[in-house]
């Protein structure tokens, strides 16, 4: 099976599909999915067309959805409504009401004089009925591990500057507590510091590439003096999240699954 990955699309459809042109998803006529690891929507204006290609895709079985933090706290928004919750500060910064707005069609001045219809207008959408539900905590091939931070796994802090994050060895089993946390993770910080699994290349996304670039590889800074979002690659890890509110596109990478394990395919073309 051919997989092509993206991770922490936010809502930029038209970068996403862009980089899928460039690769050459739309023209493939042999068996492929696409893997999105986490963080659909908020912060791009795209999420409705996303949403309906989302769903195009899982009605033709060639989609991997994995669940992201951001998929956590729209669901964190969606439990609290209607009591306030959508006039916390993180809600609107992280991008949640946005998407909210979108998805539902209703403006903020809906919000503001009956939040109560917004909610239950949210609560109807096909992300929160079909796509969430649909999403996995992590996929599993031969070679590979396809999650959003990284699998679960504890952090040892010895000083400041040194740590050392130790995986669960029954993480595959990890409860819905451990798999929350593991969300947040920066897997590029955690492969570094021997959070790794055996024969097995973790692919992730939430954490923006240009920190393993600019921290391990010293080329470019996180966000200035020519940061390098395009995936970062080191032991054990493939991160993909291209901080596209920033670059403008979305990174996408290929994998060749075979019986004897995954292969990488290609490359670092921008969408």
């Amino acid at each position: 099976m051919r997989y092509y990955v993206v991770a922490d699309v936010h809502g930029f459809f038209g970068a996403m599909k862009l980089a899928l042109e460039k690769q050459g998803f739309f023209e493939d006529t042999e068996p492929h999915k696409l893997i999105i690891c986490g963080d659909l929507f908020d912060r791009g204006a795209g999420a409705r067309e996303l949403q309906e290609f989302i769903l195009d895709l899982m009605e033709k079985d060639q989609i991997i959805l994995i669940r992201g933090n951001h998929e956590d706290l729209a669901l964190q928004l969606l439990h609290g409504w209607p009591r306030g919750s959508y006039r916390q500060s993180h809600h609107h910064s992280n991008g949640t009401i946005d998407s909210v707005l979108q998805l539902t069609g209703k403006s903020p001045e809906d919000l503001l004089n009956n939040p109560e219809l917004v909610g239950r207008a949210f609560l109807q959408i096909p992300y929160i009925q079909k796509i969430i539900p649909a999403m996995v905590d992590y996929y599993e091939t031969d070679a590979y591990i396809f999650t959003h931070g990284w699998i679960p796994c504890t952090k040892i802090e010895f000083t400041p500057f040194k740590s050392e994050y130790v995986v669960d060895p029954d993480w595959r089993e990890a409860d819905e507590k451990l798999w929350d946390a593991a969300r947040w993770i920066n897997g590029m910080e955690a492969a570094r510091n021997g959070g790794t699994v055996a024969d097995k290349t973790i692919v992730c996304g939430h954490w923006h590439c240009s920190f393993g670039h600019a921290n391990y590889e010293y080329d470019g800074g996180e966000f200035d003096n020519h940061p390098n979002f395009t995936p970062y690659r080191g032991e054990g890890i493939i991160a993909l999240d291209a901080c596209t509110v920033k670059s403008g596109f979305v990174n996408c990478i290929i994998v060749e699954d075979t019986d004897e394990g995954g292969a990488m395919i290609d490359t670092e073309r921008r969408g």
